[in-house]
Formats: structure tokens, C-alpha cells, sequence
């Protein structure tokens, strides 16, 4: 397999939106608690980033084994197109996921038994988001799941993973007990924080969805847009807009997130603008890239503002 052909396969060009989260994650963990550990978010990055490529090759390849015709294979795979042998694809799927397991689990020698659960629940989700007989993206929860699983769990973890000892949450493992403990006030500032990026990327994958409604129909997809109706999925993309400029000003006004934070509010009439277009057209060459952009508006501003609160406040 060339190195094109794997870009392709693995969608390099999606990746953005993990790192959003992961880069916020990263500077409120500086601004909030004044802590930052590089050697254990770069193991955390390249773990969440090469898992990020498993669980898109394994979509790929699901895609293509449930497609339902030849054509379809053909036109909408990249498998297809390129002609890959399955075993090819399956080897470089092993691969890719046995370098995310084994940074992840040095990354648990380096923290605390926690991040192996949460690492865990993640890993579980992304393989069966598209793996198994009845996988998470053919049911009403793909935007559950993608944009908690991303928008919350990679920031979670990157706060986590330099601020462990910090109180947050601690697993206690003794004997044959095993106690959770949070400190639920932090738990909520992350939930808080991670809103933006929750539903931003949530919102992909209802754009998605909405645009490819027939297309998924026909072949066996049954994504939350088939089951509320077209019309209430636009409504849901963009009530999640405004929650999550909401979440932004809520997050200020607790002192959660620094003032400067609040210029964010700027790219609300461009995020309008483009919501716009999508309310009128649904079609995935044409308008789905209003996801894509306002992804990049909102986590951008904030990762920018962000950066210059911790540079020069």
C-alpha cells in the first residue's frame, strides 16, 4: 500500500477534529491548574492519533464488506477504487492498533490505573463504531458517541494526563476493591469546557448523516436523521450551535474559562451565515463542508484565545 493510498484509507484529512480537543485540553490544563507534563501528552497524542486512524480504516473496510453493491464499492470506498486486498487492510488495521494499545498502556505506567479505564471505554467505542453485527453508526447514536467519545474523552485525557495528581478523579484499587473518586465541581468544569467540541463534532457527524439519509437507508444505515425526520435533524444542527457558544459565555461567566474567551462570540455571525446555506441544501459535495468550517470557527477561536491567555496573562 502506498503512502497516498493510506491517507486516503485512514482519511487523514478528518483528523482535525481530534485535535481540537486535544490542543484545548492541553492549554485550559496549563491555564486552570498550571500543569503540563510533554513527554506523557506526546505518548497520549500519538496513542489518540494512531487510534483515530484505526478505528477510520476499520470504517472504511466495514463500509466496503456491507456494501450493498458492487457499484457502491466502486464509487464510495476507497478499497474499492484502489483495488486493496482485504488482507492488506486487515494487517494494516492490527498494525495501527497495536501501537494505540501499547502507548496507551505505557501511558498507564506513567499516570494511573483511571486512564486505563477511560482509555478502555474509549477504545471499545471507536472499534465498535463501525465493527460488529449491529455497530453504533448504523443506530441512532453516532453523534452520541463520536462526540463524546471525541469532544469530551481526548480533552478529558489530555487534562488528564498532565494534571493526574491533581484530585480530579482517583481509582483506588485494593485487594478486591476497587473505589472511584471525583471531585465532582472539576468533573463538571471539563464537561463544561468540552461542550463546544461535544457537539461541534457531534454536528459532522449529523451533517453527514442528513446529507446521505436515502443513500444510508438503502443501504441497511439507520442513523438518527432516519428516525426523528430531516427536518428535526436541521433543527438539532443548529440548536447545538448555540448551545455551544451557550456553553462558552456560561463557562466565563463561572470563572471557569478567562474573559478574553468571550471574543469567541465573533464567529457567530460566520457560523450563522454558514448554517444557513446547510438549512437550504443538504447535499454532502456542496454544503457538508459548513460542518467542517464552523469545527474549525469555533474550536480555532477558542484554541487561539486560549494560547494567548496562557502566553501573556
Amino acid at each position: 500500500m502506498s503512502i497516498s493510498t493510506f491517507l486516503k484509507l485512514v482519511e487523514i484529512q478528518t483528523k482535525i477534529a481530534s485535535v481540537f480537543p486535544f490542543l484545548i485540553g492541553c492549554l485550559f490544563v496549563y491555564y486552570r491548574y498550571d500543569s503540563f507534563q510533554p513527554l506523557n501528552t506526546m505518548i497520549f497524542f500519538l496513542s489518540m492519533l494512531t487510534f483515530d486512524l484505526t478505528t477510520t480504516a476499520i470504517n472504511n473496510y466495514m463500509d466496503y464488506r456491507k456494501a450493498s453493491s458492487e457499484a457502491y464499492r466502486l464509487e464510495h470506498n476507497i478499497i474499492g477504487q484502489k483495488n486493496i486486498s482485504e488482507s492488506t487492510v486487515i494487517i494494516t488495521i492490527l498494525c495501527l492498533l497495536t501501537l494505540a494499545t501499547s502507548l496507551g498502556i505505557w501511558l498507564v505506567f506513567r499516570t494511573d490505573l483511571f486512564v486505563l479505564l477511560v482509555g478502555m471505554v474509549c477504545f471499545g467505542i471507536g472499534i465498535f463504531y463501525t465493527f460488529g453485527p449491529i455497530p453504533f453508526s448504523r443506530m441512532p447514536l453516532g453523534e452520541i458517541f463520536s462526540g463524546v467519545t471525541m469532544g469530551f474523552g481526548i480533552l478529558f485525557l489530555a487534562i488528564y494526563v498532565s494534571a493526574y495528581d491533581q484530585g480530579i478523579v482517583q481509582l483506588v484499587w485494593q485487594g478486591r476493591m476497587i473505589r472511584v473518586e471525583a471531585d465532582i465541581l472539576l468533573v463538571l468544569e471539563i464537561i463544561l469546557i468540552s461542550i463546544p467540541c461535544v457537539f461541534t463534532i457531534a454536528n459532522l457527524m449529523l451533517a453527514n448523516n442528513i446529507c446521505d439519509l436515502e443513500e444510508d437507508i438503502y443501504n441497511q444505515r439507520f442513523t438518527l436523521p432516519y428516525y426523528i425526520g430531516k427536518k428535526y435533524a436541521i433543527w438539532l444542527f443548529n440548536g447545538l450551535y448555540i448551545l455551544s457558544f451557550t456553553a462558552i459565555v456560561v463557562a466565563v461567566i463561572l470563572g471557569i474559562l478567562p474573559p478574553l474567551i468571550l471574543i469567541v462570540l465573533l464567529v457567530s455571525y460566520p457560523v450563522y451565515q454558514l448554517v444557513r446555506q446547510f438549512n437550504i441544501k443538504q447535499v454532502k459535495s456542496e454544503t457538508f463542508s459548513v460542518a467542517v468550517k464552523n469545527l474549525v470557527l469555533v474550536n480555532g477561536s477558542v484554541v487561539i484565545l486560549l494560547a494567548v491567555t496562557v502566553l501573556f496573562y
